[in-house]
């Protein structure tokens, strides 16, 4: 058994029951999950951070969580974390206008904790439905709670970065988190070289 097939999700059925029918396309589907109130941040966010850019991307970049600028703007990786996401993606050829970024729990959490399981389990059905309109080839995952939580592993980053892994259909690339990148900077050789990955493997499959 390869390290993708560990990930991969082959019940496409369940997944394809859990996504919400009753929307139209990424527009509508913004417009109905932008007052969500089915958990506990709906009560501490000042705004709810849908995500950003290309709807018909190839690349979704997922993240964990808001952090404080995104919360105060509404916006995705608005941060020294998200110019540092900015420049990441420049040295591939890519833009934010090219690739679609946004996070897997749409709310900050106080104090930049970790999601809780029950805010994930909330939180999941809006991005799941995100990624059925904009159908990528091809997902980032950035930092080790974020891919985790995606792939529902509990694999250290040295497992899970560093080769093209399989999840529900789409082929998936984990990396640090900026954030983390900015604390550590001696992990960036190891980011540019999953970034490279993710070129090639786009040129090869988009």
């Amino acid at each position: 058994m390869t390290q993708g097939s560990l990930f991969e999700d082959n019940s496409s059925a369940n997944a394809k029951k859990e996504l919400p029918g009753k929307f139209r396309d990424l527009n509508d589907l913004y417009e109905h999950s932008k007052d969500c109130t089915k958990c506990r941040l709906a009560e501490t966010r000042n705004n709810f951070v849908f995500g950003e850019g290309n709807p018909e991307a190839q690349i979704v970049v997922i993240g964990e969580a808001p952090g404080a600028e995104e919360d105060a703007q509404g916006r995705p990786f608005v941060g020294r974390s998200g110019k540092l996401l900015d420049k990441i993606l420049e040295a591939i050829g890519f833009s934010r206008k090219d690739v679609f970024i946004c996070n897997i729990i749409k709310c900050r959490p106080p104090e930049n904790r970790n999601p809780s399981i029950d805010e994930i389990e909330s939180c999941m059905p809006w991005l799941k439905t995100q990624l059925h309109f904009i159908k990528p080839k091809i997902l980032l995952l950035l930092g080790r709670v974020a891919a985790n939580t995606v792939l529902g592993s509990k694999l250290s980053m040295g497992n899970l970065r560093g080769r093209i892994l399989r999840w529900n259909g789409y082929d998936v690339i984990v990396t640090y988190h900026p954030a983390a990148l900015l604390r550590n900077p001696n992990w960036k050789r190891h980011c540019w070289e999953d970034v490279k990955m993710l070129r090639g493997h786009y040129d090869k499959v988009c």
